[in-house]
């Protein structure tokens, strides 16, 4: 039943950050203002041509299809648990989902409030106002984190009864399924395959680590451990995210020819993950594996 709601809420980042999405990109389509950087046109232009504006549509775009491709997986994971007509795949589609659960719950409803804060940010001083609707998003977007569980109630779930029940087992499991997808990435030999087999290999490595540090120091230094459980879980939703942007790229490609604009998108939206949020693994990794300290340093009367 947990799963199910937490699941469910999961799904609910996802909605609001898609609906804030698509509202930004029309008002970036109609709003006049300021000339090109690059000196393209000598009058004022929409914004959605502005580089910065850009930034932040694709940042809203790349999270949500991100979160979206993972719930997707795990859904597929749930189903096969449920129907597969094997009780060993059925078990390990059951641990699988149930490793992502807290990921999709926890990841896609914190990203739903940077998103529909984008959304906010491309509106100007009008998506400040009830008008546009866009601070009603942003709203929305923030109750999502504390329904069903707070963030800090799915990342300690993670690694309580995720990560260290079966001493890491599911989590290595599902690196080297990441690892499969970056040795096909690796095959392509374009620019955007090759930048986001990079960055993939990168946080597979981020998380290879924070996995092994969770593992070797719960019992031994258990603040430290938690202490790192929020980053833990983003870095999961950002690796778990790129890696099926990874598998989407693949399957783009191999169909091109059937629409050239949509998969074209799509790759161009994978290798803005890659290099603007994928990127962020490394940062995640240290904040768990050398944070711990300084999260703990100060008694509760220094506070």
């Amino acid at each position: 039943m947990m799963n199910s709601a937490r699941f469910s809420v999961g799904m609910q980042g996802i909605a609001v950050s898609e609906r804030a999405y698509q509202q930004a990109v029309g008002f970036a389509r109609e709003r006049v203002q300021s000339r090109p950087v690059d000196g393209s046109a000598r009058a004022a232009v929409t914004i959605i041509h502005h580089p910065d504006v850009k930034r932040m549509l694709m940042t809203m775009r790349a999270l949500t299809e991100g979160a979206r491709a993972v719930a997707y997986v795990a859904a597929a994971a749930s189903d096969a648990a449920h129907q597969h007509p094997d009780e060993a795949v059925r078990r390990q589609n059951q641990a699988f989902y149930e490793f992502l659960v807290p990921v999709v719950k926890g990841w896609s409803t914190e990203l739903s409030i940077d998103v529909t804060s984008l959304g906010v940010q491309v509106h100007g001083g009008m998506g400040f106002i009830e008008e546009t609707g866009a601070a009603q998003h942003y709203r929305d977007a923030r109750i999502l984190p504390i329904y069903e569980g707070t963030t800090a109630i799915q990342a300690n779930d993670l690694i309580g009864r995720k990560t260290l029940r079966d001493g890491g087992a599911v989590a290595r499991a599902i690196c080297a399924q990441i690892a499969e997808t970056e040795a096909a990435l690796g095959k392509h030999g374009c620019t955007a395959f090759t930048a986001v087999q990079a960055q993939l290999a990168k946080g597979r490595a981020a998380l290879e680590d924070v996995v092994a540090f969770v593992v070797a120091n719960a019992k031994s230094d258990p603040n430290a451990v938690f202490a790192g459980s929020v980053p833990y879980l983003k870095l999961c939703g950002i690796v778990f995210s790129g890696w099926q942007f990874g598998r989407a790229m693949l399957a783009a490609d191999a169909k091109r020819a059937e629409d050239p604009a949509f998969h074209d998108a799509k790759i161009a939206t994978a290798h803005f993950f890659a290099e603007h949020i994928l990127s962020q693994a490394s940062a995640l990794r240290d904040a768990v594996v050398s944070g711990g300290a300084p999260v703990n340093a100060l008694t509760a009367e220094q506070f």
